[in-house]
């Protein structure tokens, strides 16, 4: 794929972002840019390296790659062609980056090129990268649920099973990694010393299929954006108890926490990002929902900007229905925590070349 953008993207980017000002919601924060991508292939994940100064794009299937985009001004800078993953991350320390494909791919997160491949066990999917030992986490919906890399070499150190889907992963900088667990209504505690899981929080009684996980590492508080009722759990680190719960969207994919802020967002694929304000370690209240385009629903944080990058696609209308068979029963969804539960039914067609990245932050 070439690093120049589609000449057509400035005049494209005027028409949604057009609608999307007179749709938001009160509040600071607003959609400031969308920048037309455009390509072939799915996308799951999304990854700022604020250091680096730089953004990863995974696409899938046949055309897979990651794109790598300049934090700044969104001008493709980099690609890792052959690469169909859900998504990567970098360590700055070691300046190696890893990408979740199967087998899991090794870069260089200066040059961009490829250095090894990874064979693992599981269907690599989502994933950490947590600087307190320099350890990368592929986390996996079938066993093993998580492997665990050397940032250093790429070496497997070790694999922990959590007894569920694992969604997203977040570190407290110390020695602990915790985990969502989707199809379990629970939060796996991890130490990252042992490799061992030493807890499990049940979150059950506020809901489930829970798919972004955020953490405030000073005050020991997660975030937990769930699917099922629809609302962001938010809990003690420590012991696990639940604090409260509120509102956001449907189809919740990620959460994210911006300590300079005290800000947690979750970004849902019905087109809203909510914004959760944490007052103090005890109070919490939605701050803003945010329009975005449908599909949006999942998020990075970039920590020098304190604006947070999402992706979505176009889609053309929803496919009909399969015609059922006289005498039979309709074909049975997901069950209610499952993976993809929140959206059920047949999915509509990405438009081609109608890939865009949003930047969403406060006006100046």
């Amino acid at each position: 794929m070439s690093y120049k953008l589609f000449a057509a993207s400035a005049l494209a980017c005027l028409l949604p972002f057009a609608g999307l000002v007179h749709a938001q919601d009160s509040g600071p924060y607003k959609v400031l840019k969308i920048q037309l991508v455009g390509g072939e292939g799915g996308f799951d994940y999304v990854t700022a390296d604020p250091d680096g100064r730089n953004l990863y794009v995974a696409r899938s299937g046949t055309t897979g790659h990651i794109g790598v985009y300049n934090l700044d001004t969104l001008a493709q800078v980099g690609d890792l062609p052959g690469v169909s993953a859900h998504g990567g991350a970098v360590d700055t320390s070691t300046g190696h980056g890893f990408a979740t494909s199967k087998p899991v791919t090794m870069f260089d997160s200066k040059t961009f090129a490829i250095l090894k491949k990874i064979d693992v066990q599981g269907n690599p999917d989502g994933y950490l990268n947590d600087a307190y030992n320099h350890h990368f986490y592929v986390l996996s919906h079938s066993e093993p649920n998580i492997t665990v890399l050397d940032d250093k070499d790429g070496s497997i150190l070790g694999t922990i099973n959590i007894g569920g889907a694992p969604e997203q992963a977040a570190t407290d900088g110390h020695g602990k990694i915790y985990v969502d667990i989707e199809d379990k209504a629970a939060i796996a505690v991890i130490d990252a010393n042992t490799m061992k899981m030493v807890g499990r929080y049940d979150v059950s009684s506020k809901g489930g299929g829970c798919a972004g996980l955020a953490m405030d590492a000073k005050n020991n508080i997660l975030f937990a954006s769930c699917r099922d009722n629809k609302n962001m759990i938010i809990l003690s680190a420590t012991d696990g108890h639940i604090i409260t719960d509120l509102p956001i969207g449907n189809g919740s994919d990620g959460a994210t926490f911006n300590p300079a802020t005290m800000e947690a967002f979750s970004s849902q694929g019905d087109g809203t990002l909510t914004v959760v304000k944490e007052d103090s370690p005890t109070s919490f209240s939605v701050e803003q929902t945010v329009a975005t385009p449908q599909r949006a629903k999942v998020l990075t944080l970039d920590t020098k900007t304190n604006q947070i990058l999402t992706i979505t696609a176009e889609y053309g209308p929803v496919p009909p229905a399969p015609t059922q068979t006289p005498g039979t029963p309709p074909a049975a969804g997901p069950p209610s925590g499952a993976p993809g539960a929140w959206m059920r039914g047949p999915r509509p067609p990405m438009i081609p070349n109608s890939f865009q990245i949003l930047v969403i932050g406060k006006q100046q």
